[in-house]
């Protein structure tokens, strides 16, 4: 096999980037956050590593490789890659699906019992050293909407049903997943204020695309029960963020557990951090111990694929974006 030059676009000061050095002794590997550091190396790479780089970083830096034929994305959403030099080149694109589905699932699961049992006004009451005894929500029988049917919204169908939830599902092509069981139904985009009227919560898990920027706007936001919950797990954009202020202050849902938002970190003084009926979590829920050397294995393991000239795990359409 012919050694394999390979630019690593990350922070070089990053530990996880150590396991790069079980990488066959003939790779030569390149690390840096600055576009200048590729110069020589650029000409004859055949593969980038993105380790959770900013999009401007890949924007310098992909003109300057013109034999790449492989980019891998360490986190699942690839929106910030897809660059139109890379879209329009021959090279493939692969990311970190399945590593992060279980911890996002649970997180799911827990916002989900944060509002149902009312978590935040137990708290509330015991810092105020208040006796308050009141009637909680059971999930089971609860309906629980998926925007977004990839692997992550399959494993957080999973544990919906373990609480004995009813689960539905919107994706752009239905008909991939009349063979699962675990939802009731699966609608087409086009049913989408159908599924919103019928949840109790609502889980967004698609990706950041064309079609789905503003998926969830005012309209969406009415169509829901004024009981709902809206749990956003995806991107920030996939939701008019305005509209969602405006109908958790007005009471208009029940509330709202945001881990992504339009921008992050979220500026001091933005009515999130203020907002009672609002679970926040800063783009964490999936950051539990050992996820970064997962996703660092799962990039290793394709590598060696590459260099065998075999089918490379979880590649991405960039046309579609996911």
């Amino acid at each position: 096999m012919r050694p394999v030059t390979l630019l690593v676009l990350a922070d070089p000061t990053d530990p996880r980037l150590a396991l790069l050095e079980r990488l066959p002794e003939d790779t030569r590997i390149v690390v840096s956050d600055r576009a200048v550091a590729f110069e020589g190396a650029a000409p004859e790479a055949a593969a980038i590593l993105c380790w959770f780089t900013p999009r401007a970083l890949l924007e310098e830096v992909f003109p300057m490789a013109p034999r790449v034929r492989w980019v891998h994305s360490s986190a699942v959403g690839v929106d910030r890659l897809l660059v139109p030099a890379f879209i329009e080149s021959p090279a493939l694109l692969t990311n970190s699906r399945g590593i992060f589905s279980s911890s996002l699932a649970e997180f799911v699961i827990g916002a989900i019992m944060f509002f149902a049992k009312d978590f935040r006004r137990m708290v509330r009451s015991q810092a105020a050293s208040v006796w308050d005894c009141f009637d909680v929500e059971e999930v089971a029988g609860k309906t629980l909407g998926m925007v977004g049917y990839g692997d992550i919204g399959h494993t957080i169908a999973r544990r919906a049903r373990a609480f004995g939830m009813r689960v539905l599902a919107v994706r752009r092509r239905p008909e991939l997943w009349r063979e699962d069981a675990l939802p009731v139904a699966v609608y087409p985009v086009s049913a989408l204020r159908e599924l919103l009227a019928a949840s109790d919560y609502v889980v967004l898990a698609t990706p950041l695309t064309a079609d789905t920027r503003g998926l969830i706007g005012e309209a969406e936001l009415r169509a829901l029960k004024p009981g709902a919950v809206l749990i956003n797990i995806g991107r920030g954009p996939v939701v008019d963020e305005a509209a969602l202020i405006r109908a958790l202050e007005q009471r208009r849902i029940r509330g709202a557990a945001l881990d992504v938002f339009n921008q992050e970190p979220l500026p001091e003084g933005h009515p999130f951090y203020r907002l009672d009926n609002v679970l926040l979590s800063a783009h964490c829920a999936d950051h539990t111990p050992g996820w970064m050397d997962r996703a660092m294995e799962l990039f290793l393991e394709n590598f060696e694929l590459f260099r065998r000239n075999e089918p490379l795990r979880n590649v991405v359409d960039k046309q579609l974006g996911y």
